[in-house]
């Protein structure tokens, strides 16, 4: 094809407003199947083309499967669409960040298309009560690509959110938010996965406590997959609002040990003496950040 399907694909399901899920269900495909063609990973076979290209012109007349060599603009025009919606084609003004002026924008935009689905879904968060020494935090988080070609994360606890984005670099998640209500930024720097889904990801993040003098503190944060989406904007965004409105305080004796001892290293001049870490770090050895894990079943 002339131009990238999945640019091509992102222009039909707005056009159509239909979900990833709603397509694969009518195609006969798993979601995931869906969600590869959408990131560019892999382009359908002959024969779910064929079928694709029958279900779009089930809904635009005269669509066809030679229409996917069109150029994306010839394409846009046809089936009737924005061109700004698609990822990477964005007028900087109208871009999320426009106001930020970071240096490899596209590369963080090809390496979401790219990488972002693996990253979709509803997290819940393990990170240590900084306000309460021994006790530990679950915030929850929804993790979509956004129109603008980005990965969008909101995350929040006790009904305070904080909105913002993810920036893919290599084999890493760089995220910055800001606090909707106080205006403060947090920033988290996460190991990422090289499967098609993750299910934990963790790394350290760099926040102001919630004291009086706001104190800036740095501590280790694990993200483990609860729900995929269901790829309707609106009932995720519902689904989020629930799960950030929980009690964030883990009750007393739930972390189990070992996740525990993950989130509270000792580190300082004392604990490298004896061979431990001068900073706070979490190297990749010691990362638990991993996609499915396949067991054999039982016979």
């Amino acid at each position: 094809m002339s131009e990238p399907f999945a640019k091509k694909l992102e222009l039909v399901l707005k056009v159509l407003s239909m979900s990833r899920s709603r397509l694969a269900a009518d195609l006969g495909v798993d979601k995931s199947v869906v969600g590869r063609w959408v990131s560019g990973a892999v382009q359908p076979s002959a024969h779910n083309l064929s079928l694709l290209s029958g279900l779009i012109a089930e809904r635009i007349a005269g669509f066809t499967t030679l229409d996917w060599d069109r150029s994306l603009a010839a394409f846009a025009e046809l089936i009737g669409a924005d061109l700004k919606v698609v990822a990477g084609h964005a007028p900087a003004a109208e871009s999320a960040l426009a106001g930020l002026p970071l240096m490899g924008m596209e590369q963080f935009l090809s390496a979401t298309a790219l990488r972002g689905p693996a990253y979709e879904g509803f997290y819940r968060t393990t990170r240590p009560y900084i306000l309460a020494p021994g006790r530990f935090i679950h915030d929850h988080a929804m993790v979509r690509i956004d129109p603008n070609g980005l990965m969008r994360l909101r995350i929040g606890a006790g009904g305070t959110i904080a909105d913002g984005w993810v920036l893919p670099a290599g084999n890493q998640l760089f995220a910055v938010t800001v606090d909707v209500i106080s205006g403060a930024v947090l920033f988290g720097i996460l190991h990422g996965v090289a499967t098609p889904k993750a299910e934990v990801v963790d790394g350290l993040v760099l926040a102001p406590s919630l004291d009086v003098g706001r104190t800036p503190a740095a501590y280790p944060i694990i993200l483990e997959r609860v729900e995929d989406l269901t790829g309707e904007t609106e009932a995720d965004n519902r689904r989020f609002l629930e799960l950030a409105a929980r009690d964030p305080v883990a009750p007393e004796d739930s972390i189990p040990e070992a996740l525990r001892q993950h989130l509270s290293g000792d580190f300082g001049p004392a604990a490298a003496a004896l061979g431990g870490d001068l900073l706070l770090r979490l190297p990749l050895t010691r990362s638990l950040a991993r996609g499915p894990v396949y067991r054999e079943s039982a016979s």
